[in-house]
């Protein structure tokens, strides 16, 4: 039986998705049995590969690194997976958005506490104008809310793919 690839992106988040995903203990196993996790924060592939089937993506589409990620990620990626509030809405990264990119890096960089400018050049991805939740830039197959989404949220998820049915959550998962 040919196992399934899965590949998990953090964008612009805090992580507290993928800390869910450790949460499934023992269902790891489980999923390890039928999947591969090809690409991830826990694997050490540097580029992310081709032919992905199920991509779980955390975090809102905040700078230009992070757009050329998911056009990218959405190219290789049978199934696109937004997981969490920060990719389904934009919730925190999105805090920001009414605030201008340059008074932002301005009151960071410029009035920190030298109030020396010391803005970072080299390395840095570009600020977009808006922090915006994945469907804005590209088709997403599925919304998982939650922030975190529970492990079992997640593991059922991942189990329904599996079984080749599509999760449906109905009334079982909320926002926040």
């Amino acid at each position: 039986m040919k196992k399934v690839r899965l590949a998990t992106v953090w964008l612009d988040g805090c992580s507290g998705c993928h800390m869910s995903l450790l949460d499934i203990d023992a269902g790891i196993i489980a999923l390890a049995e039928q999947a591969d996790i090809v690409y991830g924060p826990l694997v050490d592939a540097q580029e992310f590969p081709e032919n992905v089937d199920i991509t779980l993506v955390e975090g809102a589409v905040s700078s230009q690194d992070d757009l050329n990620k998911i056009q990218n990620i959405r190219g290789r990626t049978r199934v696109l997976v937004a997981l969490g509030d920060c990719a389904v809405t934009g919730n925190v990264p999105a805090m920001r958005n009414s605030i201008p990119v340059s008074r932002l890096l301005q009151r960071i960089y410029g009035e920190g506490p030298t109030g020396k400018l010391t803005m970072p050049v080299e390395g840095v991805p570009q600020l977009l104008p808006q922090a915006c939740p994945l469907h804005d830039y590209v088709h997403v197959d599925l919304h998982v809310p939650g922030c975190p989404p529970s492990s079992q949220t997640i593991l059922t998820v991942i189990q329904d793919f599996l079984a080749g049915r599509n999760p449906d959550f109905g009334s079982k998962v909320k926002f926040g």
